[in-house]
């Protein structure tokens, strides 16, 4: 698509220099070395076939194999370029790694162990409750 004269005019005040299209004879010099570049196989890169493995994003913490293994959870072989995960004893399967739990899971599961212990904070101090009276009546006036 061309410009009109008036955009030439406007990309020249602005600073900048309308693109000049290269003559006939250094276009067929061009066309030629990109032919050249094809049958030598020069260019960009064909696509790999595990192209397709590098486009899904990987878990935190886990990495493609560099090559063959076995997992030391579930005696299991994995083979290269297979997402692997830290283990307890070395790298293996992401189902085998023992799942971390959030900060909300533990304190949830710390309070749960300390009322099945009999621990609960009603249980650490003497109930100032009296029958028929509300607690607010029952404590001692300061």
């Amino acid at each position: 698509m061309g410009q009109t004269p008036a955009q030439k005019a406007a990309k020249a005040a602005r600073g900048q220099q309308p693109k000049k299209r290269p003559g006939k004879a250094q276009r067929e010099a061009i066309k030629r070395a990109q032919a050249a570049k094809k049958k030598a196989g020069g260019g960009k890169p064909a696509a790999k076939k595990t192209a397709a493995k590098k486009a899904v994003p990987l878990p935190r913490g886990s990495v493609r194999a560099a090559y063959p293994g076995t997992c030391p959870a579930c005696f299991k072989d994995y083979a290269k370029g297979e997402v692997i995960t830290k283990v307890t004893d070395g790298w293996g399967h992401p189902g085998c790694a023992p799942r971390k739990m959030s900060a909300a899971e533990r304190e949830f599961a710390r309070n749960k162990a300390r009322i099945e212990s009999g621990e609960t904070f009603r249980g650490q101090k003497p109930s100032d409750w009296r029958r028929g009276a509300s607690p607010s009546s029952t404590r001692p006036a300061r």
